[in-house]
């Protein structure tokens, strides 16, 4: 393994060069700002730092040295994609797990995972993600797999498996029997045992804070697995143009896989790290955000709390019952008054706080949280709602009161449509990811993928938030309708509204005079395509600070 990873590291740094002061020319270069004003240019100068010295229009010459010159061949050059909610290390060691993403039944499922376990008869625990019971068959399987399900395929080692959404898991009873769960386990606050009909015994799956359970009994990732996930991850937003990513949810053992590949100038990256927890900030951070670390690759500076759980597993909290399951509004993972004090513990150090609330319930609480603690805790805070996907609009007003960042997913939100509508039912889509709305209100709009959940693909997440489908180029219906927002708006909440909601601006996330280059090559203009071309656009080249990270072979 160690040799393997030297080899690929080798590799992949052997392709950047040596910085130098260069002249891009030859482009069509788009620079997005926070309003979304759009800036044209034909070429731009990059210092030997990896900044942009100076934009220039069509004929200008450069006013300083240039020591190197790139031909863009007349593509389009904007600011790298900035992907506001990312679980970074999660979406490594996806590559290196069992695929479950795109199975469409569940014996295709259990087909993949038999054939997954024979090609690693070695492995202790057979691993992986991405299962969804919603897309088995043409309306789901209507219910969770089952432990005895796996048992049948895989009945000599503990299987583990996430689902899609990363708030369910499903084992067979060797990993349940592992992880200490039988029919007098309780269930742990903001966390399900689903059961066995009719009596106490586990059926297989856990949701929200029961996963803990099982996944205190894995074997953890060795330092090395963690290497070669951070490169995969790297290599893999590299590919879609993604140069930045708000990591939410870093671990202690994250930041030390981020701090190693800094040293040794493997982190080319840029992560805006979020912790996973009050002690784990404190660790990393101490008495507030860290300074800026490997020419602004990484920076510890707030704190991830995660309110509440998702549709797909009907964790969301809602204000009233799951149309598909009366009695049922949710799980909240911590209460009211715990993230009350949670907050206030990471703005007392000036750490940034982030919120996880998908449901109009969570939503509700954790604006109502900032609206009572902003008093106390004034000054710049740009307190963050991640996914907001369900907000009540009697609630809207409150996103722009202070200024709050909704940090949202636009592609994993119009593949979750029909299930949101299954779950709560038509007659309350009126607050479901809405866009246009909350952006109307005045808050600042961070648009992300929620990778590993769904793909870091920020193009197709533009056409999503055009108002479309998530494949094809139809009007979505239902809950989408009213919610398009502009190309221009859609660019900005990737790039400079991105770097913005993680107090990033003036260091990336535009391409101004004194920022970093960090850039994308694509071979058509996302400012004149449809959305469904949106989707065929290719990124040809990413770079950062200057520095070819990627590109595609010609």
């Amino acid at each position: 393994m160690i040799r393997f990873l030297a080899a690929f590291f080798a590799i992949a740094m052997a392709a950047v060069p040596v910085s130098a002061t260069t002249l891009i020319d030859n482009v069509e270069g788009i620079s997005i700002h926070r309003d979304g004003s759009v800036d044209r240019f034909a070429a731009m100068v990059i210092d030997n730092e990896g900044r942009v010295v100076e934009l220039l229009d069509f004929g200008d010459k450069p006013t300083v040295k240039v020591d190197y010159r790139e031909d863009g061949r007349g593509r389009v050059v904007m600011p790298g994609f900035i992907d506001s909610h990312v679980k970074l290390m999660d979406l490594g060691l996806a590559q290196l797990s069992l695929d479950l993403t795109g199975t469409t039944s569940l014996d295709d499922a259990l087909a993949r995972i038999a054939a997954y376990a024979a090609r690693h008869p070695d492995r202790p625990w057979v691993v992986g993600f991405g299962w969804d019971q919603e897309a088995w068959g043409t309306e789901g399987l209507g219910r969770f797999p089952t432990a005895a399900e796996l048992d049948a395929v895989v009945p000599n080692r503990p299987v583990w498996l996430t689902r899609i959404d990363g708030h369910a898991g499903w084992a067979n009873s060797r990993a349940l029997t592992a992880a200490n769960i039988t029919a007098d386990t309780k269930e742990p606050v903001g966390g399900r045992i689903i059961r066995a009909a009719g009596g106490k015994a586990p059926a297989g799956v856990v949701i929200g804070t029961a996963s803990a359970l099982v996944e205190a009994a894995l074997p953890p990732p060795l330092a090395e697995d963690r290497d070669l996930a951070l490169h995969l991850a790297q290599e893999l937003l590299f590919a879609h143009g993604v140069t930045a990513v708000a990591d939410m949810g870093t671990t202690i053992e994250d930041w030390m896989s981020y701090r190693r590949a800094g040293d040794a100038g493997r982190l080319r990256l840029r992560i805006m790290s979020y912790a996973a927890s009050v002690d784990e900030m404190l660790l990393i951070g101490g008495t507030g955000p860290t300074r800026w670390l490997y020419a602004d690759r990484l920076r510890m500076g707030g704190l991830e709390l995660v309110l509440d759980g998702t549709f797909g597993s009907r964790g969301a909290m809602l204000k009233a019952d799951y149309a598909d399951e009366p009695g049922n509004r949710g799980l909240p993972r911590i209460s009211g008054t715990q993230l009350r004090n949670l907050m206030s513990r990471a703005a007392l150090d000036n750490f940034q706080v982030a919120i996880h609330a998908a449901g109009d319930a969570a939503n509700e609480e954790a604006l109502l949280a900032i609206d009572e603690l902003a008093g106390d805790y004034s000054g710049d805070r740009r307190w963050r709602i991640e996914h907001a996907q369900m907000v009540d609009p009697a609630d809207m007003a409150l996103f722009a009161k202070h200024d709050i960042v909704a940090s949202m997913q636009p592609l994993r939100d119009v593949s979750d449509r029909p299930i949101v509508e299954a779950r709560v039912g038509a007659s309350r889509l009126a607050g479901a990811n809405g866009w246009a709305s909350i952006a109307g209100s005045g808050a600042t709009l961070a648009f992300g993928s929620d990778a590993p959940t769904a793909t870091p693909a920020p193009l197709a997440g533009i056409a999503a938030a055009l108002g479309r489908a998530d494949t094809s180029d139809e009007a979505a219906g239902g809950q989408m309708d009213g919610q398009a927002i502009s190309r221009e708006a859609a660019l900005a909440a990737w790039t400079a509204n991105a770097a913005w909601a993680g107090f990033a601006e003036g260091h990336f996330g535009t391409l101004v005079p004194g920022e970093f280059a960090d850039f994308v090559v694509l071979d058509a203009d996302p400012l004149s395509a449809t959305p469904e071309a949106l989707r065929q656009i290719s990124v040809v080249e990413t770079w950062v600070a200057g520095q070819r990270v990627h590109a595609i072979k010609q």
